[in-house]
C-alpha cells in the first residue's frame, strides 16, 4: 500500500447538530483513535479541526481526511480547487491533510482539472495523498491516467449489506484501500440474522462483527459514525475481534443487498 490508513476511523457525517463534532472528535482521539474523516460539503470542518487542537494527540498522529468537489458545488476551475483546498485547511487548523478526497466523480468533476490540482496540492506538500470517492473502475481507470501521484483509497458505502467484491478486488489490484462509509448500513446490518449469529458466537455487537468483516477484508478500513463515547469504544474494539474463516464465510453469504447512498444522493442532489 502506498499509505498505512488507521483501519478504524471516526466518519463525521450528519445532519444536524454539527457544532458537536468538536467534542465527538476530541473524544475520539482520546479514547485512541487516530484517523478522523470529514469533507467540505458537511459543514463542520471547523469543528473537527477544533477537536483535532483540543485533543490530548499531536497532529502528526491522526490520519486527517477531507474531501472536496461535491456535485452541489459550483463547477471548479483549478484556481477554484486550490481555493477550496486552502478553506478547509483554514477551517480544519492544519497545513496539510494526510488524504484529499475527490467527492463524487459527477458534474463538477472534471478529471483534467480536479486531478490536476490535486497533483499540484501533492506536489506543494498540502495533501500528503491524493483519494477518490464513490469512483467506479472506469472513472478509477481515468484517475490513474491522469494523475502521477498514487491513488491511496477510493471511499465507498461498503458493509455486509453491500460487499463491493468488484470495487475490493480492484483495490487489490491496484494496491490502494477501500475505505468504507456507512460500513454499519446505518444500523441496519444490526438485525441481519448471520451478524446476529456470529455476535452472538463471540458475545460481541453486531457493530462489532460488521466492522470485523470489513477488517478481515486485506485492503479495508471503515470511518464509522459515533456520537457516544461507549458507541465510539464498541466500534474501535473491533480491531480486536478475530472473526474465524466459518464467520466470514457466513457474512460473505448474505445475499441480501441495500444500498444507503442511493436515498441519500438524491436527497443532496434535490
Amino acid at each position: 500500500m502506498t499509505v498505512n490508513i488507521p483501519r478504524v476511523g471516526l466518519g463525521t457525517y450528519s445532519d444536524t447538530d454539527k457544532d458537536q463534532w468538536e467534542d465527538n472528535v476530541r473524544t475520539a482521539l482520546e479514547a485512541g483513535y487516530r484517523h478522523v474523516d470529514t469533507a467540505e460539503a458537511y459543514d463542520n470542518e471547523q469543528y473537527v479541526g477544533a477537536g483535532l487542537e483540543a485533543a490530548s494527540v499531536d497532529r502528526d498522529d491522526v490520519f486527517l481526511a477531507t474531501k472536496v468537489a461535491h456535485p452541489d458545488s459550483p463547477v471548479p476551475e483549478r484556481e477554484d480547487v486550490l481555493s477550496m483546498v486552502d478553506g478547509s485547511l483554514d477551517r480544519l487548523r492544519t497545513d496539510y491533510v494526510d488524504l484529499l478526497y475527490v467527492h463524487w466523480p459527477a458534474d463538477p468533476y472534471d478529471p483534467e482539472t480536479t486531478l490536476g490540482a490535486f497533483q499540484e496540492l501533492y506536489d506543494d506538500g498540502k495533501i500528503e495523498h491524493v483519494g477518490v470517492s464513490n469512483f467506479e473502475p472506469e472513472t478509477l481507470d481515468t484517475a490513474r491516467e491522469v494523475l502521477d501521484a498514487p491513488i491511496a483509497a477510493n471511499q465507498i458505502e461498503c458493509h455486509p449489506l453491500l460487499q463491493q467484491e468488484e470495487l475490493r478486488e480492484y483495490a487489490r489490484e491496484h494496491d490502494h484501500w477501500v475505505v468504507a462509509f456507512c460500513p454499519l448500513a446505518q444500523g441496519e446490518v444490526f438485525d441481519v440474522p448471520e451478524v446476529q449469529a456470529v455476535a452472538e458466537k463471540h458475545d460481541a455487537s453486531p457493530a462489532q462483527v460488521s466492522l470485523a468483516w470489513l477488517l478481515s477484508k486485506e485492503n479495508v478500513a471503515a470511518i464509522p459514525k459515533a456520537s457516544s463515547e461507549a458507541h465510539m469504544r464498541d466500534n474501535l474494539a473491533a480491531r480486536d475481534l478475530d472473526l474465524d474463516g466459518e464467520d466470514v464465510e457466513r457474512i460473505d453469504g448474505i445475499e441480501r443487498e441495500h444500498r444507503i447512498i442511493d436515498r441519500e444522493y438524491a436527497r443532496w442532489r434535490n
